[in-house]
């Protein structure tokens, strides 16, 4: 299987985003464009467009990407209750018809502020519940017609979606990525997703969960294609191993000394088993692994900017490698500035994952 390789678009009108000095343009059509037109020119398959209440509505975003643009690959994530099944499966296929096949969908649980879109599901168990049932029922309105289905959290009857999803040889629908480190969460994604995301964890602990994952999918009767799975992390490279250590360590020292504008990260870092999974690694060392840095975690980096791959071209292809050894075929990466490290990393660090 050939790997994925994908970049990040902030999608956010705040400039500063991860530290990111650019000023302008931030929210705009021609500055996300711009990002996914490096992206295509660089060697990127694609990319993740953030989410959340108060961003620009991400599906909208994506829809303007790929009108302009030729092979670059949305990943569009999405929330249960920001969006009912049945109309994203319907808006999602179209865009995918229209794109001829270019769309990947992240399937986001993680809290937002749920009242001002109207939604209620708040308790983790509840939400999860939900998830399952959007993801078995988007694929089922992507791959069958006239369907009937009353679960606990959504209903529908007699529905076909026209037109339906782009399709080839071995993809019957868009890519459903899902994340998540809890119980409940791993059981969604041993059921219904397509490719788990992690964020960085060291080898071993990522080998023990595609081993749980593996195991989980028979435990519940897993009726599609085997289970992939994904890294979403933070790489700091540089021409020398010294420099990009020198860079990350400069960007800590910041972090540590200023408010909280270096990293813009709205996720649950209170409760999230996969959050708290990754602020606990810091007690195990500074760097673990090869390259692997925990030390952002404790100065108030969140989600996929807890810990970074740190190095030379060289140094954080070697760590990547090890991880698609245990697996992993999905990569989506990122730094900032965010064009700048588009190019960067790129040119200098896909070539040697290819």
């Amino acid at each position: 299987m050939s790997p994925e390789f994908l970049w990040y678009i902030p999608n956010t009108v705040e400039p500063g985003h991860r530290g990111d000095d650019t000023t302008e343009g931030w929210g705009s059509v021609e500055y996300s464009t711009d990002l996914a037109r490096t992206a295509e020119r660089h060697g990127w398959g694609g990319a993740l467009l953030g989410t959340g209440w108060g961003r620009p509505d991400t599906f909208t975003v994506a829809t303007a990407l790929a009108a302009r643009t030729t092979t670059f690959k949305p990943l569009i994530a999405v929330r249960p209750g920001y969006w009912q099944p049945a109309q994203f499966a319907a808006a999602a296929a179209t865009l995918d018809q229209l794109s001829r096949g270019r769309v990947l969908v992240n399937i986001v649980s993680g809290l937002d502020n749920l009242a001002a879109y109207g939604d209620t599901s708040g308790d983790p168990a509840q939400r999860y519940a939900r998830t399952q049932e959007f993801i078995r029922l988007v694929r089922r309105l992507w791959t069958e017609e006239d369907v009937t289905f009353a679960g606990e959290h959504f209903r529908v009857s007699g529905s076909t979606v026209a037109p339906r999803p782009w399709t080839t040889v071995g993809r019957a629908h868009p890519t459903l990525y899902f994340g998540g480190a809890s119980e409940a969460a791993e059981r969604v994604s041993a059921a219904e997703a397509d490719v788990q995301l992690f964020w960085g964890e060291p080898l071993a602990g990522l080998a023990e969960r595609i081993d749980r994952l593996r195991a989980l999918s028979e435990q519940v009767g897993r009726r599609h294609r085997p289970l992939e799975f994904g890294l979403r992390i933070t790489t700091v490279v540089r021409d020398t191993t010294e420099e990009a250590w020198r860079t990350a360590e400069e960007r800590v020292t910041r972090m540590a000394a200023g408010p909280g504008d270096e990293l813009t990260w709205t996720g649950n870092r209170k409760t999230a088993v996969g959050q708290q999974r990754l602020y606990d690694l810091a007690a195990r060392g500074e760097v673990l692994d090869t390259c692997l840095y925990t030390t952002p975690g404790k100065v108030g980096g969140g989600g996929a900017a807890t810990t970074w791959l740190v190095g030379s071209a060289a140094d954080v292809a070697t760590a990547l490698d090890n991880y698609r050894k245990l697996g992993i075929t999905h990569f989506v990466l990122s730094d900032t500035p965010y064009k700048q490290e588009i190019i960067r990393v790129g040119d200098q660090l896909l070539p040697r994952l290819r």
